[in-house]
């Protein structure tokens, strides 16, 4: 039981890095927008602002993860058993905010990589978390034949 224990133990976690990357894709996609909207350049400003309304679309996937999230942290909450709860809202969530960084990176070119700008930071501090608490692929992987009746992959 005391495996079981550690396992539960981990909920609070999923759920906080889930909220993290909940909070993390809005600032993405928000300063994506913002980005392309006041891009100096007229030449950055007419690639760029037509494709304003695609990041603000990204946001979908966030609004998911976060009903998810906040099911989960509800359950989490009242002390009742959270199983399997808080690991879809963080796999949704660390994805979405994945793609937003991704996205975000690519409105602000080479400045992105600069310091300055802390798109990088967060940049790099989003990819952490496809990987921790528990890998995005080890949950696919044992969800996958336990959920969707797929084969194994291992």
């Amino acid at each position: 039981m005391g495996f079981r224990h550690i396992i539960d133990g981990w909920n609070a976690e999923r759920i906080l890095i889930a909220s993290e990357a909940i909070g993390d894709g809005r600032w993405f996609v928000e300063r994506a927008a913002k980005y392309s909207a006041n891009a100096s350049s007229s030449a950055v400003r007419s690639v760029q602002s037509g494709r304003t309304v695609s990041y603000r679309a990204r946001l979908c996937p966030c609004r998911s993860g976060d009903r998810m999230r906040n099911d989960a942290a509800e359950k989490f909450d009242r002390g009742e058993k959270c199983g399997e709860k808080p690991t879809w809202p963080k796999l949704l969530a660390s994805e979405a905010a994945w793609e937003a960084a991704n996205a975000c990176l690519d409105a602000h070119g080479g400045y992105g990589f600069a310091r300055d700008t802390t798109v990088e930071r967060k940049f790099r501090e989003t990819r952490l978390y496809i990987t921790a608490p528990i890998n995005n692929n080890l949950v696919l992987a044992f969800f996958g034949p336990e959920r969707a009746g797929m084969p194994k992959s291992y």
